[in-house]
């Protein structure tokens, strides 16, 4: 714990975490708003999932271009608009009664808006802390990060259903703009320029560890976006049980990454603690009750945060500096997805099956990522006692002729 208190000691680092965390707060909790939202106005689940997919529409399309602007306009300038559009977008989603394919259309654009601040906060690290604290600090980040995919879930459910969701899905935007806001005004965005790109918009993904890393990182949040709409149809939308299921689920990933924060990153990390994660949410499936679901959860959350940390410290170290901001776009990007995508199709079953239906869907979701992070091992990087920074671009220098 003493080296994550000298990361969070120096300057910057504490502020950047907690700015962008509840900026990022809205990718955790919108699914299950609109979910609700939209399942509470058409009666379907299948309606919701319709929604769910437009906006996963708009972040695919968006998450990798508005990254790399930042390096052609500024990480600030692109930030603020962004952050403006899908404010607007969500608000009216909230508050106007609207047709479902005008709902569908209104979810496209708040997808197409959505800020690209988990890139950008990426691409700032390296810049705050030294080379051995770099893959502690990602470590760090994916540990706080499960307040985002797994606590959002959490207040989005709690408020949705003793509230209403439009109080959920404001808060969202709340969330948007007070952390967006404050991510902004942080100086260390001001003094971190991403240098533009010299290569086509998506050479990156010619790094294998980047398409790794968006596939992995879309299939395990799919998987966990799927438990949670199977926990929410277990108990019943106005069911506190749910809340509670969920913060297990978020302490036993707390948990997980803290303790595995300073292990060695080799080329099976990211398959052992997918299994990790699949094993516990496989075995849910077993008792659709209260305790035993809690048990499976807390197995299962003890992988997450270790396994997004090894997806964030092997993009970092396999590509430039100039790259880092569209590398984590793509990633973003199949994180985003997975969540819009693992609701939608864990919707769908829930309709035809209940709520094993849920957890049906996640177990498949968790066993494709496993196998793929097995399977394309060898194209992970061994960072055992190696720098996990991005690699430093480098210029021509010009000479004169002798």
């Amino acid at each position: 714990m003493s080296g994550y208190l000298e990361i969070l000691r120096t300057p910057g680092v504490a502020r950047l975490i907690a700015a962008q965390l509840t900026a990022r707060m809205p990718g955790g909790m919108l699914s299950l708003s609109l979910l609700i939202h939209t399942e509470q106005r058409f009666g379907t689940y299948a309606s919701a999932g319709l929604v769910l997919a437009a906006t996963s529409i708009g972040q695919a399309v968006s998450g990798p271009l508005t990254s790399r602007w930042m390096g052609a306009w500024g990480m600030r300038r692109v930030i603020s608009l962004t952050i403006a559009v899908c404010a607007v977008a969500l608000t009216v989603l909230a508050i106007v009664p609207l047709p479902l394919p005008a709902m569908m259309a209104i979810a496209l654009v708040s997808g197409l808006a959505y800020p690209p601040i988990q890139p950008a906060v990426r691409t700032i690290y390296p810049k705050l802390v030294n080379s051995r604290q770099l893959t502690p600090l990602f470590s760090l980040d994916a540990s706080a990060q499960e307040l985002i995919w797994v606590s959002g879930p959490v207040i989005a459910t709690f408020l949705a259903t003793q509230v209403s969701p439009v109080a959920a899905l404001l808060l969202c935007v709340a969330c948007l703009v007070g952390g967006g806001v404050w991510f902004v005004a942080s100086p260390e965005v001001g003094r971190v320029r991403i240098p533009p790109s010299r290569r086509r918009l998506g050479a990156v993904l010619t790094r294998p560890t980047v398409v790794l890393a968006t596939v992995t990182g879309f299939l395990l949040v799919a998987s966990f976006a799927a438990v949670e709409a199977g926990v929410v149809a277990t108990f019943g939308e106005g069911g506190a049980e749910s809340g509670i299921v969920l913060a297990i689920w978020s302490i036993g990933s707390l948990i997980g990454g803290l303790l595995l924060g300073n292990v060695g990153i080799s080329p099976w990390s990211l398959a052992r603690r997918m299994l990790v994660v699949l094993i516990g949410t496989a075995a849910a499936m077993a008792i659709l009750d209260f305790w035993w679901l809690s048990i499976a959860l807390l197995v299962s959350g003890l992988g997450i945060a270790p396994a997004l940390a090894v997806m964030f410290a092997s993009v970092s170290a396999t590509v430039k500096f100039s790259e880092t901001a569209e590398a984590y776009g793509w990633v973003g990007t199949g994180q985003l997805i997975g969540a819009a995508i693992g609701s939608a199709v864990a919707g769908f079953m829930i309709d035809g099956m209940d709520a094993i239906g849920g957890f049906l869907a996640a177990t498949a979701f968790g066993v494709l990522g496993t196998a793929v992070a097995a399977i394309f091992h060898r194209h992970q990087p061994d960072l055992r006692g190696r720098d996990a920074s991005p690699i430093a671009d480098t210029e021509p220098v010009p000479t004169q002729p002798s």
